[in-house]
């Protein structure tokens, strides 16, 4: 009752003397002459305009969504092509989600800036935003059933800009489609008038150069440039100016590549647009329009360099960094400058290539029409492929689309179509089934490759497999798998910093080891991979050179595999390690990367490294965000990281060292040092190397995709023949390339007294009347089942 008398006393007599002084105005407004009325009438239209633009640019009740706010005016943001370069300053590559790169007002052509006023907007320097002659004209049009766009250059700046029209929120009556329209361009009109306060015409057309979308994934007048034509802004010629900004109107419709004809229409439209306001002559205009479309098509997708995996690889490593800096690869024009090496990197991918055709040929010769995924006992697995199949999201859709039919996702996953697969002979164009796919794919030995400087830890070279474009994960860093012998080193690193000498001598002999796994009382007593064990007293140095398993397991049983697995985990292997004693052989997964670097305190005097992939980061301005410097730990005395330099260096020197085949390759002309390891797993599944020189190490792992799709034999299967010629081929390359001669040098000289004999070398007796078959047996081991060792020590 209160509530009626309060809406009784006050509110209606406020609205009947409202009411009241309308009819008194209105009454007034009769009175006036008609010029009058016209003038009041046209004042009342402009102000209650101007209140709706401004309700608009307030969103008022929420009814109009969101605007551009002045700070936004004041410092546009956009999306700008982050960059990758090598440590010689070459682009490696680009992160974007819209490719761009902007450029200044004096890096664009004055013909482009002609081209596009003339076509898009004659009036730009007359206006301040808002073409009001243009937008009567196109009310005229639109009465007589016509189309006609009306949106000065400032005005597609906004919408480029801010995405007035997506990103902003639309507000209550933005569902409406003929108010949201109005709506759209009540904010365009609003922001563009912003706009021409804040800047100049010059900076506006800049602007605007460097936010349009022209096709292809090439944002900005920049990647325009680049990707059509294979040049710069500045010096983009009148029909290049043309068909650039024809393509503004519609770039899918006007593109060059998709729609050449429709492009050619437009690009002399846009010329006759020139003749029209006398920057183009008659005569140039009828020359030109009869030139066909020359284009040098280029297009960009970020990866087109070598170093794709490493790419990868960085943007994983400055995942942190960004975040916690508010920082977007892909939109904020980052320049990140790495480690690598570009020449190297192209060494590098070459080796991998060249190596991997070869073995792979081998690998199919084995098998040829013969199925390779196999079990330990050689038989073909069934249902592998199926397995596989499974798991594919094809599948899956299939599964989701026919509730299980088996029959329809049979005939879906068998139908043949056209493709295009990867070949060692280039890619090839055939007709497969969903399921003749994955057979073909799942056949190829993949490949990894890595070397780092010892001394700092930058990464020079990263190929993460054989070809980016079909095999996207990356067998450096992301794959784990069981290193084999490779491991070794770190059971002889503990046994020499905790008392032995390179020289002291065990006997190849049966170890057995007995620990509790689980609960369980367990054995193990390995064997040396030919089977047998010679009885003979030998080096340590000789046991790591010939990588004799049953050396390294007695090691393992006087110091403990734990004590294995802590020099391991100090020296830069951070995967979690079996505790058990077949770690000391190489049974527990690790990447080739940490495997990498866990080599480098024995070359570089006992330092663990931090392996760095960037050194600097700049933001678009060249301003320096982020540096990185090497980061080193000490973890090894100098005198035991030398005397397992000199343990590597015997894999050469040592009768039949495990990386002798690397006198294949001509590296030994100068006084260059190497050292290395080969590492071969269960089943030949996983081979590996990794070979050291006093700069430079460098990592090779190869291997299917799953374990069960290896070689046969070792002759063919283990690490010696399958990883060590990559880093065999990329030294090779390296070496002969003068700008590398810096690496020619021996392993330095330690600085402290070296109190243990590591100068021993062992010396075989003629075995020549012992019958072998050398196909069978693993060429590491050979020369362990025959007692025939002798050992030298220089006095």
């Amino acid at each position: 009752m209160q509530a009626g008398n309060w809406y009784s006393s006050k509110i209606r007599p406020f609205f009947r003397k409202i009411g009241e002084k309308k009819r008194v105005f209105w009454s007034w407004v009769q009175q006036k002459p008609r010029y009058m009325r016209f003038l009041i009438y046209s004042g009342l239209l402009v102000v209650t305009f101007l209140l709706y633009a401004l309700t608009v640019d307030l969103n008022l009740f929420w009814l109009f969504g969101k605007s551009p706010k002045i700070r936004d005016l004041n410092d546009p943001k956009y999306d700008i092509t982050s960059e990758l370069y090598s440590s010689d300053g070459k682009l490696l590559g680009k992160y974007f989600d819209e490719n761009r790169k902007p450029v200044t007002y004096k890096e664009i052509s004055p013909v482009l800036i002609k081209t596009l006023i003339a076509t898009e907007d004659i009036r730009f320097y007359q206006h301040h935003g808002i073409d009001i002659r243009s937008s009567f004209s196109v009310a005229w049009y639109v009465m007589r059933g016509k189309r006609r766009g009306a949106s000065t250059i400032t005005q597609q700046l906004v919408k480029n800009l801010f995405k007035t029209r997506t990103n902003y929120s639309r507000g209550l009556l933005g569902h409406i489609p003929l108010i949201r329209t109005l709506i759209y361009k009540t904010k365009e009109w609003n922001n563009a008038l912003k706009i021409e306060l804040f800047y100049t015409k010059e900076e506006i057309l800049t602007m605007y150069l460097n936010t349009v979308d022209f096709g292809s994934n090439a944002f900005g007048i920049h990647t325009a440039s680049r990707v059509y034509f294979n040049t710069t802004p500045d010096k983009l010629d009148k029909l290049q100016c043309a068909i650039l900004v024809g393509m503004l109107k519609a770039p899918t419709y006007y593109s060059p590549v998709l729609n050449p004809k429709n492009s050619l229409k437009r690009r002399n439209v846009v010329l006759s647009q020139l003749t029209k306001y006398g920057w183009l002559s008659s005569d140039d205009y009828k020359t030109l329009s009869k030139e066909p479309l020359k284009l040098n098509y280029t297009p960009e997708n970020g990866k087109e360099g070598r170093a794709n995996y490493f790419q990868d690889a960085v943007s994983r490593y400055l995942q942190d960094w960004l975040k916690e800096n508010d920082y977007d690869l892909y939109r904020d024009g980052l320049r990140i400058y790495t480690t690598i090496d570009s020449r190297m990197q192209e060494y590098a991918r070459q080796a991998v290539n060249e190596q991997m055709k070869q073995t792979q040929k081998s690998f199919d010769n084995l098998y040829r029409d013969k199925d390779p995924w196999i079990d330990e006992k050689g038989n073909v697995i069934e249902g592998f492929i199926d397995d596989i199949v499974k798991q594919e999201p094809y599948y899956k859709k299939l599964k989701n689309r026919f509730g299980g039919n088996k029959d329809t996702i049979d005939y879906y996953l068998n139908q043949k179509h056209r493709m295009k697969v990867f070949t060692w002979n280039g890619n090839k164009d055939t007709t497969f089934s969903f399921i003749d796919s994955i057979k073909h794919y799942k056949r190829f030995l993949h490949a990894a490759f890595i070397s780092m400087e010892p001394s700092s830890g930058f990464i020079k070279t990263w190929v993460g497999d054989i070809n980016y474009d079909y095999f996207k994960f990356d067998h450096v860093k992301q794959a784990r798998r069981q290193p084999g012998s490779t491991f070794k080193m770190f059971v002889y690193t503990a046994a020499i910093d905790n008392g032995y000498s390179p020289c002291d001598k065990l006997y190849d002999s049966p170890v057995v080891i007995k620990y509790v796994e689980d609960g369980k009382d367990m054995e193990w007593a390995p064997h040396n991979v030919v089977g047998f064990f010679s009885g003979e007293p030998v080096t340590l140095k000789y046991g790591l050179a010939r990588s004799i398993n049953s050396i390294a397991v007695q090691l393992t049983k006087e110091l403990g595999w734990r004590k294995v697995i802590e020099y391991a985990h100090k020296m830069g292997i951070e995967s979690e390690l079996s505790d058990v004693p077949s770690v000391s052989i190489g049974s527990s997964d690790v990447s080739l990367y940490e495997l990498v670097r866990a080599y480098c305190p024995v070359v570089n005097g006992g330092s663990k490294v931090q392996p760095i992939l960037v050194t600097r980061i700049e933001d678009k301005d060249g301003n320096v965000l982020k540096e990185y410097k090497p980061e080193l730990t000490r973890v090894l005395s100098e005198e035991t990281a030398f005397l397992m330099s000199q343990m590597l260096k015997g894999s050469l020197s040592e009768p039949r060292g495990t990386t002798q085949a690397l006198f294949a390759y001509d590296l030994f002309r100068s006084r260059i040092e190497f050292g290395g390891k080969t590492g071969t797993s269960q089943n030949l599944s996983d081979g590996w190397f990794v070979g050291v020189t006093p700069k430079l190490i460098g990592g090779a792992w190869v291997g299917g995709e799953y374990r069960s799709i290896h070689f046969r034999s070792n002759s063919q299967g283990e690490g010696s023949k399958t990883a060590l010629p990559i880093f065999g081929r990329f030294m090779e390359k390296v070496l002969k390339d003068p700008k590398y001669d810096n690496l020619k040098v021996a392993f330095n000289k330690p600085k402290t007294k070296i109190t243990k004999e590591y100068s021993c070398h062992t010396t075989l007796r003629d075995t020549s009347t012992i019958q072998r078959d050398s196909t069978d047996l693993d060429m590491e081991y050979l020369d362990a089942i025959t007692p025939t060792i002798t050992t030298v020590t220089p006095k």
